[in-house]
């Protein structure tokens, strides 16, 4: 079992980064042998081709995280993530044109969307987990108890009706900024009347 990294933290990495989320799906799953090696099988799908990923950090992936059929990736540019999609010598053109010559009659559906990340324009909270995805592909960085996602994406401004961060058992709430507005109205002398104005 991964190791449990106690309380809160976030993560970080450093410059633009890619967020390539990429999937499939068994359209007919009574024909799940056959779907799999439309994927490429052990030899050459997505597992060996992230083995393969792995061992060459130089070749640009710098982490992932899976969760069924479906791997979120992050690369370092897109021009790492291109390089390996298109290079003869590496698993996945060779798997995706035997994609394409095995035509799998829509028994299996493949698919991909790709984020390009500007340096700081993301944020992530983890609490009580192991160390993955954003955390693992970049690295861990602590975070008090006044953090929040708008602090977290350094957009922290004034805003009305907003609503406030959660906050642990015990954990005092943040001072509410005043409202009081100065008083410019001219005081009274007596009840119903009103003091005449100075140099009258």
């Amino acid at each position: 079992m991964a190791r449990i990294h106690p309380g809160r933290f976030s993560a970080e990495i450093d410059g633009d980064f890619v967020v390539l989320l990429i999937g499939a799906r068994l359209n007919r799953p009574w024909l799940a042998l056959r779907a799999l090696r439309d994927l490429g099988g052990r030899r050459r799908g997505m597992q060996a081709m992230l083995a393969e990923l792995m061992e060459h950090p130089e070749k640009g992936l710098l982490g992932y995280r899976g969760a069924g059929l479906t791997i979120v990736q992050y690369w370092r540019s897109f021009e790492h993530l291109e390089a390996f999609a298109r290079d003869p010598g590496d698993l996945h053109r060779l798997t995706w044109l035997e994609w394409y010559r095995r035509d799998p009659h829509g028994r299996t559906g493949i698919w991909h969307e790709t984020f390009l990340v500007r340096a700081g324009e993301y944020e992530a909270i983890y609490q009580d987990v192991p160390e993955a995805g954003l955390a693992a592909a970049g690295r861990v960085v602590p975070v008090g108890s006044g953090s929040s996602a708008r602090r977290r994406l350094g957009r922290e401004t004034a805003s009305a009706g907003r609503v406030p961060e959660p906050r642990a058992p015990g954990e005092p709430a943040p001072a509410a900024p005043s409202t009081a507005v100065p008083s410019t109205a001219v005081p009274s002398t007596a009840e119903g009347s009103t003091a005449e104005p100075a140099g009258g």
